[in-house]
């Protein structure tokens, strides 16, 4: 009678640990958002994340003697703020603003001073770095899973603990955040999100493939949120910081010709349209090699998105590498000859009007995004 009595106490232990688990788990991952990297477990297998579809060594060809060179410091200008940006809140030297569809924050120090905060916010939060520019003042992460997403039923809760790695949302996010100086020195900060899921690549749901998502302008928020009080525990529970993201009236944008060339016409200003662009192009993954705001341009860097979609993790290693179509470079030029107009040109890499099938498609995704 010994083993089974020693087999019933194994048991209602087993049973003790599951509730328990259950009742932390409860706790713990109730959250909405709750990324996993790399960075997770020293020791654990790297987290398997759709490839980068723009991911490709820098190109020298617009750098500046001396080295990389932003915005914000390229002959002492920076950008001024816009008398019809609206100023939801304000609490101490933060300030969440917004202007059309974007919001960002706004803090009373000096980017020297808030990039390591920033880093840290982001590592905390669970992602590791992909690229770290202080001198462009920019980062973006790696490719990162919600795992807030998971179902949470019983036996996730019980043994997902053990299994984790059995799990998956077949979904990953990265973020790119943009640090910019403003004249009296302060920092605007824009955060910028990207998205894959993996789908069936055929009905026999043989392979799958990783696939671009829409762009997240609500998860941007949660995270300017976030990211605003970590800047200032004090404001933790704070209601306004929600409220101060609501939504707001999108600016009118439209394609039209210029010579048979397609361009954006856009009802703005430069300094909103050069942060709405320069927003947009990060959110849709194109490569800004450089950006000179004195002439109003952004040099870029495109690979039109497979059809088919990427490969998947299973299907990268037992089928054929498909071949990797090569970027195209173009400069998106921003004219605003009116207070509260804006003409955005598609050039190619010699700086001339494009009217290939690719700007078309590039100026099209611009309307999209400014609406």
């Amino acid at each position: 009678m010994l083993p089974i009595a020693i087999s019933t106490i194994r048991s209602s232990s087993l049973i003790a640990l599951v509730i328990f688990l259950t009742a932390c788990a409860s706790v713990l991952e109730s959250d909405k958002v709750n990324y996993k990297s790399e960075s997770d477990a020293k020791n654990a297998a790297p987290l398997e994340v759709p490839p980068d579809l723009t991911k490709m060594s820098r190109n020298k060809k617009y750098e500046l003697p001396g080295g990389s060179i932003s915005a914000k410091t390229l002959g002492g200008e920076a950008p001024s703020s816009e008398p019809d940006t609206t100023s939801p809140l304000r609490i101490g030297d933060l300030q969440i603003k917004r202007s059309g569809g974007q919001t960002w924050l706004e803090v009373g120090r000096s980017p020297e001073i808030l990039w390591p905060q920033v880093k840290s916010f982001w590592t905390d939060s669970g992602f590791t770095f992909a690229r770290d520019e202080q001198k462009l003042g920019l980062m973006e992460t790696d490719w990162a899973e919600n795992r807030a997403k998971l179902p949470q039923d019983f036996i996730r809760r019980s043994i997902g603990k053990v299994l984790d790695s059995l799990y998956s949302t077949g979904e990953r996010d990265k973020f790119r955040i943009s640090l910019e100086r403003t004249t009296d020195n302060k920092t605007e900060i824009y955060i910028t999100h990207r998205g894959m899921i993996e789908v069936y690549a055929d009905s026999m749901a043989r392979k799958t493939v990783w696939q671009p998502r829409p762009s997240d302008p609500e998860l941007e928020k949660e995270f300017l949120r976030r990211l605003m009080i970590h800047l200032d525990p004090t404001l933790a529970g704070n209601d306004k910081v929600a409220e101060a993201t609501a939504p707001t009236k999108p600016s009118a944008s439209s394609l039209i010709s210029i010579d048979g060339k397609p361009a954006v016409s856009f009802n703005q200003g430069f300094d909103i349209t050069w942060r709405r662009v320069g927003v947009t192009l990060d959110r849709n993954g194109f490569t800004v090699e450089d950006r000179d705001r004195k002439l109003g341009i952004y040099f870029v860097r495109y690979v039109e998105e497979n059809a088919d979609g990427e490969p998947g993790f299973f299907s990268r290693i037992f089928s054929k590498a498909t071949p990797v179509k090569e970027p195209q470079q173009f400069r998106i030029k921003i004219d605003s000859t009116q207070e509260q107009q804006s003409t955005i040109v598609i050039l190619n890499s010699s700086g001339k009007p494009d009217g290939s099938d690719t700007a078309k498609k590039i100026a099209q995704l611009l309307v999209n995004e400014l609406q």
